[in-house]
């Protein structure tokens, strides 16, 4: 048992390190975005305590943490000022005795009614908007998920899931790719702590793209000296999320769960806290106050960069701006609902995002 746990620890660990490919930086990135009000209320810094049904997307073995009833989470969010859609829907169910569980999740990150201003000048140079038509940008994930508990004792319980991921995304009819992934991930829990790892893309992922133009688009972007696309491929690269989590209790209806994380990506040099021409780390803070296990509040930091100071008009001056996060949720028997508020890291206007999350546990009548 040891042997295997040590090879799969491994394997998570040193697996993105292996591969020698070219990988497109900030491919995919709205895999990245997070899942569920509550985690997206704690910084994303979910890796080491997630156990509900958003664990296929942020750590899948912390499915094994979902036990005796189905559970299903729906979430919606406005970016950019409402300009974009990003929705999300995840369900998970205990199998064989509680010992294994299925998740399956759905993400959907869209700008929708773009204008296609490709005809807006006719060929005499006049200017006609009936010619605009508008088209949508989405990008679309589904994820299949498995975990199982590995190992228990009375000091800890060892838990381990793997993900297969579909990627679909459209422009309008103009592109459209299709992609594939797997991920992988452990968590080791005790009475008030768990630590996580969460192998992201540990094959690599990627989206093989085609396009497709009728003679007269191609004919209005040659003129308007644009390049026309033929066929591309983008590959992601792998990355890793640590983290570890503790749960301070104040005694029986109040406590404080804490957890600290980094995503560690392979990709090349970002602009992160820790960053090099061959590895970088983004750190997650985040905190949940739970007061008998029915009101929560919630607040976290993620997303440091630096960036250039407003007001400096030499554009020497780099200063550290956050994307900070905070949240409240309340539990009604068996159904949580959960909001999320936070900004994109801006040092002036930013640009406020709104989340909301329904969390429904399917419990039988007589467990309510």
């Amino acid at each position: 048992m040891k042997q295997s746990i040590i090879a799969l620890l491994s394997f998570l660990l040193l697996g993105p390190l292996s591969s020698n490919a070219q990988f497109r930086k900030y491919s995919n990135e709205f895999l990245n975005i997070g899942a569920g009000a509550r985690g997206l209320a704690m910084g994303n810094a979910q890796v080491a305590s997630v156990q509900d049904a958003t664990a296929g997307y942020w750590n899948p073995a912390g499915l094994a943490q979902v036990k005796n009833n189905p559970m299903a989470i729906i979430m919606h969010a406005d970016y950019f000022g409402g300009i974009a859609k990003y929705d999300y829907l995840a369900v998970a169910a205990p199998i064989q005795d509680n010992k294994r569980t299925l998740g399956f999740s759905f993400l959907r990150f869209a700008v929708d009614d773009i204008p296609n201003t490709l005809f807006l000048v006719e060929p005499d140079g006049s200017i006609n908007y009936n010619n605009i038509k508008t088209f949508s940008s989405a990008d679309y994930a589904f994820i299949m998920s498995f975990a199982q508990k590995v190992k228990e004792n009375d000091n800890f319980t060892l838990n381990a899931g793997a993900n297969a991921k579909v990627i679909y995304r459209k422009v309008g009819k103009f592109a459209n790719a299709w992609g594939f992934g797997l991920d992988a991930g452990v968590q080791l829990k005790g009475e008030k702590w768990s630590l996580g790892i969460m192998a992201k893309d540990i094959t690599t992922t990627f989206n093989a793209w085609s396009f497709k133009f009728t003679e007269k688009e191609k004919e209005a972007l040659y003129l308007t000296k644009n390049d026309i696309p033929v066929k591309s491929t983008e590959i992601t690269a792998p990355r890793l999320s640590l983290g570890g989590a503790y749960n301070f209790a104040f005694g029986e209806s109040f406590n404080i769960a804490a957890e600290a994380s980094v995503d560690v990506t392979f990709d090349g040099k970002r602009n992160t806290v820790l960053s090099s021409n061959t590895i970088s780390a983004d750190p997650h803070i985040g905190l949940e106050a739970a007061i008998k296990n029915s009101f929560y509040v919630r607040a976290g930091v993620t997303n440091f960069q630096k960036a250039l100071a407003d007001g400096d008009t030499t554009n020497q001056k780099k200063v550290w701006i956050y994307q900070p996060s905070l949240g409240a949720g309340f539990k009604i028997k068996n159904v949580n609902i959960d909001y999320a508020f936070t900004n994109l890291a801006n040092q002036n206007n930013p640009l406020y995002t709104h989340v909301i999350s329904l969390r429904i546990n399917f419990t039988k009548k007589d467990e309510e």
